[in-house]
């Protein structure tokens, strides 16, 4: 109780004077709206309105979050979660009650991993995390589906990579909400893009947002989500966050890019590389094209030549260069022209030609034989000589 000090008579209230009077220092002395670090206990929906306890280790406030405003919260708790309110004071002078007016509500980090590993731990067995349905993407993409904020920062740095890289390829750009409870929206817009992706020429789909808190990124842990990226029909790319962020998504999206920047570089060639690979190709393709080309000439020039062998009139004039030397060498070999020469065969009685002269004896009777003529002979005697004589006609009386 508080005394005038000039008097020192109490001040006297009826209940309603106190609570209005409660409620007049409350609004001139409290921030308007502030930021509260709570766990949320025994959250319940009554009328619409979702009420809850806000707490920590020490102490705990009433919170309700009035129907309007439900659906417009970006994150809608449950019980245990840890949360970062955006409130404002509410104080009810006719029961003197006290209650935090939710604005808004965000995940706290722990509620976000615990909410990441739970998720996780609920899809891993079904294999849909498996490095085995990992889809490769596509080497030249025609056209991609790129879903993300607009505008943002992060899409105009996208949009800029890829005119950069790979002008080509078609980007089309579909507008999503990234942070809040819009998991449902994202879900249509994946799955809209799946069933017109042939009519549209689309090869990929990029979910994408910018840097922020791991907080922020909790809409993309959504089991939802993840069973819905599963069974999109084309390879999917996301680049969420930072490097560092790992989400729900990117476990279950067939690459996964640190950032919404580097999402586009892997699935874009880069224009310059691809051009200098396609004169290192020119250059081979020109020297293997020179190597066939000598190749084939030279077999067609080997063809000639064995067609010109071939040849009939060819043939003709290789027998008669034949039989010339077969002549000549007959002729070189021919016993006539020894006799010509001043030499003489001798022929045993029976008309064998006698080489040695032990094939003759005394008294035997010989045929002799010059170029021009035979004579017979009987011989006498014999003179055998210890040198060695060349027959040189042995060559020529072989049968």
């Amino acid at each position: 109780m508080n005394a005038d000090s000039s008097t020192g008579v109490l001040t006297r209230f009826s209940v309603a004077e106190l609570n209005s009077a409660i409620g007049t220092l409350i609004e001139r002395g409290f921030a308007p709206r502030f930021l509260l670090e709570a766990t949320v206990s025994r959250p319940q929906l009554k009328k619409g309105h979702l009420w809850l306890t806000l707490m920590d280790e020490e102490a705990s406030i009433s919170g309700v979050v009035w129907a309007s405003q439900l659906p417009r919260l970006s994150f809608r708790p449950g019980d245990g979660d840890g949360v970062t309110v955006v409130g404002k004071l509410n104080f009810w002078a006719a029961r003197a009650t006290l209650c935090v007016q939710v604005l808004d509500v965000r995940p706290s980090l722990s509620s976000v991993l615990r909410r990441f590993e739970r998720v996780r731990d609920l899809l891993e067995p079904s294999g849909i995390f498996a490095s085995a349905r990992k889809r490769p993407l596509p080497a030249l993409p025609e056209a991609i589906a790129l879903l993300t904020s607009v505008p943002s920062a992060a899409l105009a740095d996208m949009l800029r990579t890829a005119r950069e890289r790979w002008p080509a390829t078609r980007i089309m750009i579909l507008p999503i909400p990234v942070q809040g409870g819009v998991e449902e929206e994202i879900c249509r817009a994946i799955a809209a893009v799946g069933r017109h992706a042939g009519a549209l020429g689309i090869e990929a789909l990029v979910l994408a947002r910018g840097g922020g808190s791991r907080e922020d990124l909790s809409v993309f842990d959504g089991e939802r989500l993840a069973q819905t990226l599963a069974a999109c029909p084309l390879p999917v790319v996301t680049g969420l966050g930072h490097e560092n962020d790992t989400t729900i998504a990117d476990l279950v999206a067939d690459y996964r890019a640190a950032t919404p920047t580097a999402a586009l570089v892997a699935l874009l060639p880069d224009c310059t590389s691809a051009l200098q690979r396609l004169r290192s190709l020119r250059s081979q393709l020109g020297g293997e094209l020179r190597w066939r080309l000598q190749s084939q000439r030279q077999a067609l020039l080997a063809l000639a030549a064995q067609r010109v062998r071939s040849h009939p009139a060819h043939i003709l004039q290789q027998r008669r260069q034949r039989l010339q030397q077969l002549g000549h060498l007959r002729e070189a070999l021919s016993p006539q022209r020894l006799l010509r020469r001043g030499f003489c065969l001798a022929r045993g009685e029976e008309g064998q030609l006698v080489r040695s002269l032990a094939q003759v004896s005394t008294g035997q009777h010989l045929q002799l034989q010059w170029a021009d003529g035979l004579a017979g002979v009987q011989v006498t005697h014999t003179n055998p000589t210890s040198e060695v004589v060349v027959d040189p006609f042995a060559v020529l009386s072989s049968p």
